[in-house]
């Protein structure tokens, strides 16, 4: 799967969004190591806490097909600037997608790659959890 792909699945993905409260749509991208793309879009709703982000959405989505392997996330909005996932997104990414690349972008020609774990450093996952013996 090439990058440029990932990206215009993201960006159309933006234009699904709901956003009527924030106007800030913003759209997911997520190719499993199979190749298989599955998109999410931002869905707010006026109880700003129970609003979805875009990359929930698309994990959520390709989870709920069976899909466990992954290997990129392309996050783009309509800012004109690159914008990192939300802390909760970045933790929902770790315990279930792992180190992938995520790949920030405005557009085709701007974008910038970096893994789940430098966006989350220190991570807590299950190795903390208590495990039953």
């Amino acid at each position: 799967m090439d990058r440029e792909t990932l990206i215009e699945r993201a960006l159309a993905a933006t234009r699904k969004a709901r956003v009527p409260y924030s106007h800030f749509p913003v759209g997911a991208a997520l190719v499993t190591k199979s190749g298989k793309i599955y998109t999410g879009c931002n869905i707010e709703s006026s109880s700003y806490s129970l609003t979805m982000c875009a990359e929930r959405v698309a994990l959520f989505k390709a989870i709920s097909e069976g899909e466990t392997q992954f290997n990129a996330i392309a996050i783009t909005t309509k800012n004109r600037q690159l914008c990192p996932p939300c802390g909760a997104c970045r933790q929902v990414l770790w315990d279930l997608a792992g180190d992938i690349d995520v790949i920030l972008t405005i557009d085709e020609n701007d974008s910038k790659v970096i893994k789940v774990s430098e966006l989350l450093p220190e991570a807590f996952d299950e190795g903390f959890l208590p495990h039953e013996h």
